[in-house]
């Protein structure tokens, strides 16, 4: 299936060239293909912060080369690089509040300059260190297809009909994707009969991102709006929901695409199977259950407006970016350390001590 996938693959967001970090603007797509050029790390934070780079393991990666652009300049300005970095360090984790994945980066760009030896290029080092943690993300959702394609075939049979929600595609990660991986794994095994892409208000990552995506794959790919997640569950034969994440809680419980929860409830009523899937640097041991996952709330104005041109009644909005989904609702978290079915803190725990099984 690995090779299956890297002979079929036909997006990528993020490219490390000629000293420079290169970023699919995602939000110009699918109308317009323009490509971001980073050449700085208030660049690179800006891309993350106005979501021209979204998904919690494409945020990670480009923090780590936003770092190797940082460091580049503080080696420029003078000697004391290492105290100039850390407000870096700060502006990149200041981005987004919610994605494991940006964190968990942060610290090990951290932990290896901090491994530096007498006489050792910290340029190159930190350089090398954001490119393995690319590639790392690429080999891990490989990993991840093949996990989440076996939890397919034997929970179900042959031909799926899926529904999935946001965008955990090759655009939201380092490559191929997680939810999106799954399903492309599933489709080259012509296991696939209908793709549902929920459209992911209010930025639309599912009509925008997840459809486009898929579409390019040649996968049967139908968008409906987020209130139609239960009609279709009862009406359409959904088998399987597959969704990615943000943030993984200690005890299971997973933050991801606000709707996601209430999809998750839809499932269980249904007695549809519900999975995440998700790499391992997206749990976060610190926090105990969902209850402790920062959530993001962003402006207002994207919900009133659209290209900056207000389209609703002059009314209070409130815009939450992702939600909880309690470990109770999910039937099984794939990662590339293994697969977790009916998640709990003990099932968790193992997981995270465990070495990557491919």
């Amino acid at each position: 299936m690995r090779e299956q996938l890297l002979a079929a693959e036909t997006v990528t967001g993020i490219q490390w060239r000629d000293g420079a970090l290169h970023l699919l603007d995602q939000r110009l797509l699918p109308l317009e293909q323009h490509w971001l050029t980073c050449v700085d790390v208030v660049q690179v934070a800006e891309a993350i912060g106005d979501m021209a780079v979204r998904g919690a393991s494409a945020i990670g990666i480009c923090a780590a080369y936003g770092l190797v652009l940082a460091l580049r300049e503080r080696l420029a300005e003078g000697d004391d690089w290492e105290q100039a970095l850390e407000e870096d360090f700060m502006l990149l984790a200041e981005t987004r509040p919610t994605p494991a994945n940006l964190f968990w980066a942060l610290n090990r760009m951290r932990e290896r300059l901090q491994r530096l030896r007498a006489g050792e290029d910290a340029l190159a080092a930190l350089e090398a260190e954001a490119i393995a943690i690319h590639d790392s993300d690429r080999e891990a959702n490989l990993t991840m297809a093949e996990f989440g394609l076996e939890q397919i075939r034997r929970h179900q049979g042959s031909e799926q009909t899926l529904l999935t929600h946001g965008n955990a595609g090759a655009l939201g990660s380092g490559g191929f994707g997680t939810a999106l991986g799954v399903i492309r794994a599933a489709a080259l095994e012509g296991m696939v009969g209908q793709v549902y892409v929920c459209e992911s208000r209010p930025w639309l990552q599912g009509s925008r991102l997840t459809a486009w995506e898929l579409a390019l794959d040649g996968l049967p790919v139908t968008l409906v709006v987020d209130a139609a997640a239960g009609h279709l569950m009862k009406t359409k034969g959904i088998t399987w929901v597959v969704v990615g994440a943000d943030c993984i809680a200690a005890n299971g419980d997973v933050a991801a695409k606000i709707g996601t929860y209430q999809m998750a409830v839809a499932a269980m009523h249904h007695g549809l199977r519900f999975m995440v899937v998700a790499p391992s640097t997206s749990i976060d041991l610190n926090l105990a259950t969902g209850e402790d996952i920062p959530l993001e709330v962003r402006g207002v104005e994207e919900l009133l407006e659209v290209e900056g041109i207000q389209v609703t009644a002059d009314v209070d909005a409130y815009n939450p970016v992702v939600d909880v989904t309690p470990a109770d609702l999910i039937d099984v978290i794939v990662t590339e350390k293994g697969v977790v079915e009916r998640p709990d803190a003990a099932k968790i725990a193992q997981l995270v001590c465990r070495k990557r099984l491919h």
